[in-house]
């Protein structure tokens, strides 16, 4: 007689929990493969939203010029690392000859550096990318640089050389939990500087650097503090006139190849990113990130299937002659395959659901650990438990043709 799938089912359940060791050993793998896949999904479209919205937030005219780029990975060419930094001169040379660039901030970077903004006990670890000394147009051009409270560096701050400095917000919370940061001195890197302002809080950071922790002194008070130009570098952001940038690009980079003489034939020796462009690296790098996620997916998916194939196997030498029985009383080949195919089905789908809860745990633990924000997408979640079925009706197949054939007459009689 044939039987519908639900006593399949329920038949295919029997049989794995008369074996959970065996079981649970046998979908390892599967669990592991769904695992890795909800963890990178889970933690790469956070920080995918994260990124759009910083990079977007700098200013959607507005463009960033360095030597090697926002974003740069793997070993330097003999090219770049010949590259002379940039100067001060530079960038005002954009602000004076591109007539399509609005606003021009020059930042200027401490080298190699690792250091701390302190406040009695309490203290932040900074890096290169965390404190800067710039000019007043910082705020102008960066669309993410509003204050919460108090005022940015002005021009007399500058000239004046004034040790004051702004604070991101979660430094200024991580100094004063309690205390209003306002008119406090910090000592940045062995230096007092007297609060004047506070960063309303951006989302996140891109390219090594979180805008919530930026740290931010006048340029001459910067420069006061680190005269030699070999422990310091720049960096440019500029923004141009509405629907300009694309032009405003084309300008800077004119500009830039002829203060720097670089040779009608040579490449460029510095790097101009709109944020577009950084977006478009980003998923670059994602994409990287991702092709590796499936490879490593794969094989451990590949792991869990050989396994189920071997004990699905197995379990048909153990019930030859239950397979003999249900021939004799009428099971149809059909009957039999279907019923082996859902109990594979049901293995690795138990393994897919496991590696789903896992890895949802896992990301969330992550992103806590890491102050990354994480969601894991509704489609991760199908893809992954869809595979893992998948896995187990692809290595099932052999198994439950090879069940179906057996001849009755035989299977009878198995000892």
């Amino acid at each position: 007689m044939r039987q519908d799938y639900r006593e399949n089912l329920k038949l295919a359940l029997d049989t794995l929990r008369a074996h959970k060791l065996r079981s649970f050993l046998t979908i390892i793998g599967v669990v592991i493969g769904v695992t890795i896949m909800i963890v990178v999904a889970g933690l790469l479209s956070g920080y995918d939203s994260t990124v759009t919205e910083t990079i977007t937030g700098f200013g959607a005219d507005t463009a960033f010029v360095s030597k090697l780029g926002q974003v740069h990975f793997g070993r330097l060419t003999e090219e770049e690392r010949k590259r002379k930094e940039l100067t001060l001169e530079e960038g005002q040379a954009l602000l004076e000859g591109a007539p399509d660039i609005k606003a021009v901030a020059i930042s200027l970077f401490p080298q190699n550096f690792t250091g701390t903004v302190r406040y009695n006990d309490q203290q932040v670890t900074l890096t290169s990318n965390d404190f800067r000394g710039t000019f007043p147009a910082f705020a102008d051009v960066y669309s993410n640089a509003n204050l919460k409270e108090g005022r940015f560096i002005s021009d007399g701050d500058n000239e004046h050389k004034r040790d004051v400095v702004v604070l991101g917000e979660s430094v200024a919370k991580a100094l004063f939990p309690n205390v209003d940061p306002m008119g406090k001195l910090v000592n940045a890197d062995g230096h007092q500087f007297e609060v004047i302002g506070v960063f309303e809080m951006p989302k996140g950071g891109f390219g090594g650097s979180n805008e919530d922790r930026r740290v931010i002194v006048p340029y001459y008070t910067f420069r006061k503090f680190y005269p030699n130009p070999a422990s310091t570098y720049y960096g440019y952001r500029f923004e141009a006139y509405p629907g300009r940038l694309d032009a405003a690009a084309d300008e800077a980079r004119a500009i830039l190849r002829r203060v720097r003489r670089v040779p009608y034939a040579a490449p460029d020796d510095f790097v101009i990113e709109t944020s577009q462009q950084m977006i478009q690296t980003f998923y670059a790098i994602v994409g990287a990130v991702a092709l590796a996620t499936l490879v490593l997916s794969s094989i451990g998916l590949l792991i869990g299937g050989v396994g189920v194939m071997n004990i699905m196997l197995v379990s048909v030498t153990e019930r030859t002659r239950e397979i003999g029985v249900r021939k004799a009383i009428g099971a149809r080949r059909g009957d039999i395959t279907w019923q082996f195919l859902f109990e594979a089905m049901t293995l690795t789908g138990i393994g897919g659901i496991l590696g789903i809860l896992l890895g949802w745990g896992l990301t969330l633990g992550l992103a806590k650990a890491l102050d990354w924000s994480a969601m894991v997408p509704v489609w991760a979640v199908f893809v992954g438990f869809g595979v893992s079925v998948g896995i187990g009706l692809v290595f099932g197949v052999w198994p439950a043709l090879k069940a179906a054939r057996l001849d009755p007459v035989v299977a009878l009689r198995y000892e």
